[in-house]
């Protein structure tokens, strides 16, 4: 479903998300179209995406795990938005018990913007345990390849060490997602 046609679907849902209490919107329905209406009432609008951070960094695990996938919606269409919080959504990563959802949308977002020079390391240091972990799942893997295959251009001493890590991936029978995208990433490196 696209973004803008929740946007402007109907008067009566722009009306409803209007008044809406987010965490009850969260909790009300776990669906796509649910998390795209909510990311469409957010939009640009930095209070609204405030309550969302807190939901997203303080609530209990159902609803940061959903706050997750609403933040990505956001990220992707308004970027801006996003960036003077970064320090807190990647430290996020690092909490113990951390639900998969959010490793996932919060690395699908930091695969497609511009990640602030002083998160660099974190980042990479995030990428690289979530690389090497062998419970991790796919879709985080994939996105931190493209992660760390975007900072390598800034950082070229990183390129031999995340080629081992893929072939070391690649040698343990990797999916056919970390496949395809171990291809890709190895290729942007020139290897």
């Amino acid at each position: 479903m696209d973004y803008n046609i929740i946007r402007t679907r109907n008067v009566s849902t722009y009306l409803y998300l209007r008044r809406m209490d987010l965490r009850n919107a969260i909790l009300e329905e776990h669906s796509r179209e649910q998390t795209l209406k909510i990311a469409a009432w957010i939009g640009k609008d930095k209070k609204r995406f405030a309550a969302l951070l807190q939901l997203f960094l303080h609530d209990e695990y159902r609803v940061v795990q959903r706050a997750a996938w609403t933040l990505r919606h956001v990220a992707e269409h308004h970027p801006p938005i996003i960036t003077p919080h970064l320090d807190e959504i990647v430290e996020r990563l690092g909490h113990d018990g951390i639900p998969v959802a959010v490793k996932r949308n919060v690395m699908a977002v930091l695969q497609q913007i511009q990640i602030p020079e002083k998160l660099h390391g974190e980042v990479m240091n995030y990428c690289f345990d979530f690389l090497q972990d062998p419970q991790e799942t796919i879709a985080v893997k994939a996105f931190c390849m493209t992660i760390l295959g975007n900072l390598a251009q800034s950082y070229p001493e990183i390129k031999n060490e995340i080629v081992l890590v893929i072939e070391d991936l690649l040698e343990q029978g990797a999916s056919a997602g970390i496949r395809s995208r171990a291809k890709k990433t190895l290729k942007a490196l020139g290897k």
